[in-house]
């Protein structure tokens, strides 16, 4: 798995980060909006499909990692403004499909686990990102204002939590505390940052 995610990795890094972009250019100078639209469409499914079938790397990674190559482009902030409507779209089943990942009865059957959870994403998460951005010189200030953006969890976690629970790394049980702590820690991340605004000048 190392050798065929590494691989996967060299090849997006040396090989991606040349032809995507050229790719991205020689379709730019016909002129066709729609034609590029659906060139960055294409590239990053792509991309995707490729990584999962190939070297055995997750959807979600392969399309990761076709972005990023594509930020790299002179024409990324283009690709962006296309694929916007796109990305709302996508943005909002995402989120559905999690909101139907979470389980209410966690919340009866386990309230001290989600409690716990919920002070590890929102406390000691915080507070390593507070120090750490201390220990690099950084003032009170920005330590905070670090520490509070990162009082909650991304899309991310949840994709990896799913593939935890699919692959049998972690039990289901884990993949409910999960959802239910990132629900919560999203939903409380902006008093958080109204809390800040009143401690910081």
């Amino acid at each position: 798995t190392l050798i065929k995610v590494t691989a996967f990795v060299a090849v997006m890094l040396i090989v991606g980060r040349r032809v995507i972009p050229l790719a991205l250019e020689l379709v730019a100078r016909t002129g066709q909006r729609e034609l590029f639209r659906l060139s960055v469409l294409a590239i990053a499914l792509g991309v995707a499909f490729a990584a999962a079938s190939i070297f055995g790397v997750s959807f979600a990674l392969g399309a990761f990692f076709a972005g990023m190559v594509m930020a790299g482009s002179t024409l990324s902030a283009q690709a962006t403004k296309d694929v916007l409507p796109f990305r709302d779209a996508f943005a909002v089943l995402f989120f559905v499909s999690v909101g139907m990942l979470f389980n209410p009865d966690i919340l009866i059957e386990q309230p001290f686990s989600v409690l716990v959870t919920i002070l590890i994403i929102m406390g000691v998460k915080s507070a390593a990102a507070y120090w750490i951005v201390r220990l690099f010189g950084r003032d009170r200030a920005t330590a905070l204002t670090i520490a509070a953006a990162l009082a909650q969890i991304g899309e991310f976690s949840f994709i990896l939590i799913v593939m935890g629970v699919n692959l049998d790394i972690v039990p289901p049980e884990a993949r409910d505390l999960v959802v239910a702590g990132a629900l919560v820690s999203i939903v409380l991340n902006p008093f958080v940052f109204k809390m800040l605004d009143r401690i910081l000048p």
